[in-house]
């Protein structure tokens, strides 16, 4: 299923857009669920982070869908969004928020179906997973791409990804089992680290490619190293 978001403050156009989106569905065979915000701030507010695509509008009375955008990338670097606009100019500029495309509006039938079919060709040969993680500030869904390491903080876990460091409840343990086979090994009793990124071991420090330091137990060094071994052996 693919779930897709409507933000646009004109109801008639969500429920105009809602209506070639099930078009598109019917015509496809593709299983579409649609759900629709009519601001920015209800956006970011509300902001389910199993949506898939957002159509967005750019001007918007309340909080216009730049400011919302900008917003939604802290949550989740990997949703797709389609800026929707009265002018071209404003379409171009959202492209800094990593847009799939635009529309300029009155939108046509033959426009969302080329915008949707080259959406979903990228989106189906995705090989990149996320997670999804819920605190007190809302829900963010992490590229496991960007996610270079977990430790544990304050009785809980800092998540230490591209946009930002996220604070998740979850337990070690739980967080372990959730990345198990994903390219990520227990260092530490305290640290999780994405093999991806990390660029040498020295004696019980582990250097990352982007200069962090951070521990390796002499428990778990053992097994550590087999397992960076396993993973730099089959990137070769």
């Amino acid at each position: 299923m693919i779930h897709i978001a409507i933000c646009d403050d004109e109801k008639e156009f969500v429920a105009y857009l809602s209506g070639l989106l099930k078009q598109y569905a019917a015509e496809t065979g593709e299983e579409i669920k649609i759900t629709a915000y009519y601001d920015g701030m209800e956006l970011i507010e509300k902001y389910d982070a199993t949506i898939d695509l957002i159509f967005l509008d750019i001007q918007m009375r309340l909080v216009n869908g730049l400011r919302a955008a900008g917003h939604i990338r802290r949550m989740d670097e990997k949703v797709g969004i389609i800026f929707l606009t009265t002018m071209a100019r404003y379409g171009l500029e959202g492209y800094k928020y990593q847009a799939a495309g635009y529309i300029v509006k009155p939108m046509k039938y033959v426009r969302l179906k080329a915008e949707m079919d080259q959406w979903l060709k990228k989106h189906q040969g995705d090989d990149n997973p996320a997670i999804v993680i819920a605190n007190d500030t809302g829900k963010y869904k992490i590229s496991l791409k960007s996610l270079r390491y977990v430790e544990t903080f304050n009785r809980n876990l800092l998540l230490h990804a591209q946009q930002e460091e996220i604070i998740c409840y979850k337990s070690m343990k739980e967080m372990e089992q959730e990345l198990q086979g994903k390219g990520f090994i227990r260092c530490h009793t305290s640290y999780l680290v994405n093999l991806f990124y990390v660029k040498n071991v020295n004696k019980l420090k582990i250097e990352l490619i982007t200069g962090e330091i951070i521990p390796i137990s002499q428990p778990k060094r053992k097994l550590f190293m087999e397992k960076l071994a396993e993973y730099w052996g089959d990137l070769l």
